[in-house]
């Protein structure tokens, strides 16, 4: 492979890490979903019994019901975004960097602090 078309690869993995998760994150907003709830509810319809209609309609409003609470606007809306955004995003993307912003910025070090705490032993208490 030339260094172009590596150079090209890594760039479009770079971008589709990057903007995919959003742009998943949007398409299921517009339904009021996260991927947190729209997991949840793929992977308990992957349980149910067929063959009865009526317990495959008691399955399907158990299914919606628990899906709905993770969902945006349901009981539990907080912990599925934040599942969904901390968890399940950098999951996809093998993200093991600071959860915040405010944590990354904690992590990186100006250059002055770099330079005193880090190579002259300035930092040190």
């Amino acid at each position: 492979m030339s260094d172009e078309q590596s150079w090209t690869s890594r760039k479009y993995n770079e971008y589709y890490n990057a903007y995919v998760p959003w742009l998943e994150d949007k398409y299921l907003a517009w339904f009021g979903e996260n991927k947190t709830s729209y997991t949840t509810k793929e992977q308990l319809r992957k349980t149910k019994v067929t063959g009865n209609e009526g317990v495959d309609n008691l399955q399907e409003g158990v299914i919606t019901g628990v899906g709905g609470q993770l969902d945006s606007k349901g009981l539990l809306g907080a912990v599925g975004d934040t599942s969904s955004k901390e968890g399940v995003n950098r999951a996809e993307r093998g993200d093991t960097g600071p959860l915040n912003p405010a944590e990354a910025k904690k992590a990186q070090k100006g250059w002055g602090e770099t330079l005193t705490g880090g190579y002259f032993g300035g930092g040190k208490k």
